[in-house]
């Protein structure tokens, strides 16, 4: 499974890759550290999008938003700080397919990947 993971901070990045081998997921991750970086990363061979709200330069909200915008449909996770109901709810309405609150489990990235990636 090829994952770009996105987030300003490369130990939250570090973190993640750790959790999805340790929820059994074998990826080939590309990094960027904010959402400009990961559009110019952005292809087609890219299965999904883990991806966190608050970073400098674009955040998350607005990467979704010119993901989209411009014909991506890779399945996008955001992971965030902001857990409130809204926040999700933004994150939702904006293009995203699901969405973590941090701090998270490896059995919560799991359970979320299986229910986006269907399997």
């Amino acid at each position: 499974m090829k994952v770009l993971i996105v987030d300003d901070s490369k130990v939250m990045r570090g973190l993640i890759q750790r959790e999805l081998k340790t929820a059994g997921y074998e990826c080939d991750v590309i990094e960027a550290g904010d959402g400009i970086e990961a559009l110019s990363k952005l292809d087609a061979s890219i299965d999904i999008i883990l991806l966190d709200w608050k970073m400098p330069n674009m955040d998350g909200i607005e990467f979704i938003q010119k993901a989209r915008k411009s014909g991506s449909n890779i399945p996008i996770l955001m992971i965030s700080t902001e857990g409130a109901d809204e926040n999700a709810a933004k994150a939702l309405s904006a293009g995203a397919n699901g969405y973590i609150a941090k701090p998270f489990t490896a059995e919560k990235i799991k359970e979320k990947l299986k229910a986006i990636l269907k399997g």
